[in-house]
């Protein structure tokens, strides 16, 4: 088979295995379909296979000439609890839950990797093909690291992708230092007296109260951060129980905040802290705030961030590969993985899809054999023969 046919087969394959994926999506820690559909692809392609690992999650192992050095490629599997609103043929048949993130694509360009070394070599040492669950909620990596993934299949550095919408296919970006956020939730509950709407003067209603610090609660990054700080701090639920006609007694105030530096998540939460205590006792009620930290800011080798884009120019046009412009404030579960190794994380172009997490988003399948030829090179470059 010529090299052009050869491609052109593994495109076709992808294809095929991206739509099935994108049509049997999975929740986190649910994937066992998924996770027997990667275990059975890479025992085809002849590699080592574990699986269960951190649950639902499965490694690759595939071994190269003798050299002593390991390295990882790490792909995420996990779907979203959203109901797709596509007319596709390979449309979700999961009732509330699809592939809005574009994992079905990162899975089966990493599948496409594996195949791709797995015949063709060029590599000396050994690759860890890490295939994680559970990423949209922050527990995969942490679950996998948990199940001893460090000590069972050591390796020395970790790769990682994401596909960009907006960024043409065969497009590259990613940059030194940190280049996705941290998120932290929050919960703050009032508690007060309700009663009826026609007496509010009877108690001590804590809609107000609600109203008042979620309006504070704005100047924590406008008032309380250094102008050089990146912070955000993002209100996205207000709950009571109250109704029509009855002042509500008990108040929820749910949302989460993103910032780069644990200095600058500490300030926030201490911050949030002031600020709800004040309001509440300015308005005779009572606050409890519940802070939490679910993802760690991903902050990107420098060397290996420049060897990254290097392996990228070998596969694709130079004009096409650069830096990311600024760090993004969405948040990624990969960076825990990079408080044990080094790696770098790096963006490949979808075209003009729809938006990430967006009921009509599908992975642009035309980016597929960038996806797996970059995880290739990224192992050829740092794993070189001879």
């Amino acid at each position: 088979m010529t090299e052009g046919a050869w491609t052109m087969t593994l495109e076709s394959d992808m294809t095929a295995w991206r739509r099935d994926l994108h049509a049997h999506p999975e929740f986190g820690f649910e994937e066992r379909r998924t996770s027997a559909f990667v275990a059975a692809k890479l025992r085809e392609f002849g590699l080592e296979v574990a699986e269960g690992i951190g649950g639902t999650g499965v490694v690759g192992t595939l071994r190269r000439g003798t050299g002593n050095r390991a390295i990882a490629l790490r792909a995420d599997m996990d779907a979203l609890r959203i109901p797709e609103q596509t007319a596709l043929g390979y449309a979700s048949t999961n009732p509330g839950i699809m592939h809005a993130c574009g994992h079905d694509g990162h899975t089966a360009m990493l599948l496409g990797a594996a195949r791709m070394l797995a015949e063709e070599g060029g590599f000396d040492g050994t690759v860890r093909f890490v295939f994680q669950p559970a990423e949209e909620w922050g527990r995969g990596a942490l679950a996998m690291l948990a199940d001893g993934l460090m000590e069972r299949f050591p390796f020395e550095e970790i790769y990682g992708l994401h596909n960009d919408p907006g960024l043409p296919i065969g497009h590259v970006r990613t940059k030194a230092g940190p280049i996705m956020s941290a998120e932290d939730n929050f919960e703050i509950v009032l508690k007060g007296v309700g009663g009826h709407a026609a007496r509010p003067q009877a108690g001590n209603e804590v809609l107000v109260a609600a109203c008042a610090t979620v309006m504070n609660l704005q100047t924590i990054v406008a008032r309380r951060l250094a102008p050089t700080d990146i912070g955000v701090v993002s209100v996205t639920e207000l709950l009571t129980d109250g109704t029509r006609n009855a002042l509500p007694g008990l108040a929820r105030i749910l949302g989460d905040a993103r910032s780069f530096r644990p200095q600058v998540s500490a300030e926030i939460e201490k911050q949030m802290r002031i600020i709800a205590a004040g309001t509440a006792q300015t308005y005779n009620v009572t606050a409890e705030v519940t802070y939490t930290r679910e993802f760690v800011p991903l902050v990107n080798d420098a060397t290996l961030a420049e060897e990254a884009l290097a392996a990228a120019r070998t596969i694709a046009d130079p004009a096409h590969v650069g830096l990311a412009a600024e760090p993004l404030t969405g948040s990624e579960d990969f960076a825990r993985f990079l408080d044990h190794v080094p790696g770098c994380f790096l963006f490949t172009g979808n075209g003009n899809s729809s938006p990430l997490h967006n009921p009509t988003y599908d992975f642009n399948d035309e980016g597929l054999i960038h996806g797996a030829r970059l995880h290739a090179a990224i192992v050829r470059r740092r794993l070189p023969v001879g």
